[in-house]
């Protein structure tokens, strides 16, 4: 069997090492010059980088092996510090009662409560297929919690209002947690290490996150693969109903029995042939959200101890910062500065794309500045990095776009989208590795998973593990 997996990112290349090692025929094509994708990381002023913060945490055990049998034993655990910066003082994430209620005071801290309690009061909340990510969140926070901790970051990352986001955004992220849940999570520690969103511990791996799929696609090759850098594909090609291949930039074919494709489905069905109309009309309505990373070479060591920061302060364009110091040793070496990276969100057709690095990094250092987190160090250099379509934008009404696009795709024979871009599907990396899993055996296994369901049903877990210091610990079924 011949198949061509489109994208080096987590999907693609957890799908092109489990296929290989099987024995398919495997060519791997990656547009960027770097494996990883989304999660790849790359070298700046002697130190070793992430696009943003990518921890990994499952407690899938397929995955887990998995991720432990390419990595090995470089990794290390790390204890997360993630907080939130609102109105000039920083909150524990995930939110801590009495952290909350000491830096916000007895004023606000009432008014949340309050509005929590009317809330619950006026009404129960029931499941609503079309509700908003704000009326999500305000059933289970109240919307004095809404508007501070959740309404400005997600209208930066998402570019739309929240009544205009669809609720699977906080179905997916946020899953069953609420402000009642919090309280209850802080004062039970056993229920605090079953929540999923609370995870206080992550494996992190010595290289990087984009190492693990650097070894990966030593593993294809190794297995008798191909792994193809600064190589996009611009179409699939059909015939029938079935694939024949794909249709590289510089217009070679290359044939395969199969597609495993993880590039944006926007572009995949733009470039397919034979596409009805309406389906077309469907995928053109799918939009997808720009990232900039900033990064900033700092010279300091101890800027701050979080891994990241969340910054919901509307008066700052910056969504996230990022803090590689606090990740592992292994990253910066011998080096006595910091490097971090700003995250900001963007459309295309938006100033800032096509901004000037110049311009971009004197906005991140002004506004880093301006929270106090830089301190009185200095910002010795700075570089930029734009990746494009990133984010898929769940906008109201998404679904039945995504499902024409969705019935189409099946129609064709041989060709499986899957990861965040394949799927539009916002998912983590274990998600994306799961899917990877669940695509090779789909072709090689006779098995009928669901690719688009994984990241939807986060009880659809079979097996449980979690990888430690010491490697995979088997968990009771819950």
């Amino acid at each position: 069997m011949r198949v061509a997996v489109i994208g080096a990112g987590p999907a693609g290349m957890t799908a092109a090492y489990e296929l290989s090692r099987r024995g398919a025929q495997v060519q791997v094509f990656e547009a960027s010059d770097r494996m990883g994708g989304l999660a790849r990381s790359l070298d700046l002023w002697g130190q070793r980088v992430d696009l943003g913060p990518h921890r990994f945490f499952s407690s899938d055990a397929r995955v887990n092996r998995l991720w432990l049998e390419v990595v090995g034993r470089e990794y290390k655990m790390v204890e997360r510090m993630t907080r939130i910066y609102y109105q000039g003082r920083l909150f524990r994430y995930p939110l801590m009662p009495l952290d909350a209620l000491a830096k916000m005071g007895p004023v606000n801290a009432a008014r949340c409560l309050l509005s929590y309690a009317k809330q619950k009061l006026t009404r129960q909340h029931a499941a609503n297929r079309d509700e908003s990510f704000e009326t999500w969140v305000v059933s289970r926070f109240g919307r004095r919690l809404f508007e501070m901790f959740f309404k400005s970051y997600s209208e930066k990352l998402w570019g739309i209002p929240c009544d205009e986001l669809d609720a699977d955004f906080a179905a997916q992220r946020i899953n069953k947690f609420s402000l009642g849940e919090a309280v209850r999570s802080a004062l039970s520690p056993r229920r605090r290490a079953r929540h999923r969103t609370l995870v206080d511990r992550f494996a992190y791996p010595l290289g990087g996150t984009g190492s693990v799929y650097e070894k990966m696609a030593l593993g294809v090759e190794r297995f008798g693969g191909q792994v193809h850098l600064q190589c996009p594909v611009t179409r699939v090609v059909q015939e029938d109903g079935h694939v024949r291949g794909v249709e590289l930039h510089d217009g070679r074919f290359e044939p395969a029995d199969r597609v495993i494709s993880t590039m944006p489905l926007t572009l995949l069905i733009q470039g397919l042939s034979g596409v009805p109309q309406e389906v077309r009309q469907a995928a053109a309505a799918l939009t997808f959200r720009n990232t900039v990373l900033v990064y900033l070479h700092v010279d300091g060591r101890e800027l701050f101890p979080d891994q990241w920061i969340y910054l919901h302060a509307p008066e700052l364009q910056m969504g996230r910062v990022t803090n590689y110091r606090n990740w592992v040793s292994e990253l910066y070496g011998q080096a006595s500065t910091t490097i971090l990276a700003a995250e900001y969100w963007c459309n295309s057709s938006d100033a800032m794309w096509t901004d000037s690095d110049e311009r971009l990094i004197e906005l991140a250092t002004r506004e880093l500045r301006s929270t106090g987190l830089l301190g009185s160090a200095a910002v010795l250099a700075g570089h930029v990095v734009r990746v494009p379509r990133c984010y898929p934008v769940y906008a109201r009404g998404y679904r039945l776009h995504l499902r024409q696009v969705m019935d189409y795709v099946h129609t064709v024979r041989g060709l499986s989208p899957i990861g965040r871009y394949g799927a539009f599907k916002y998912n983590n990396q274990d998600h994306s590795i799961l899917l990877g899993i669940f695509a090779a055996e789909n072709l090689l296994a006779n098995e009928h998973h669901d690719l688009w369901s994984v990241n939807t049903d986060y009880d659809r877990y079979q097996e449980s593990a979690l990888i430690t210091d010491t490697g995979l610990v088997e968990q009771p079924a819950p």
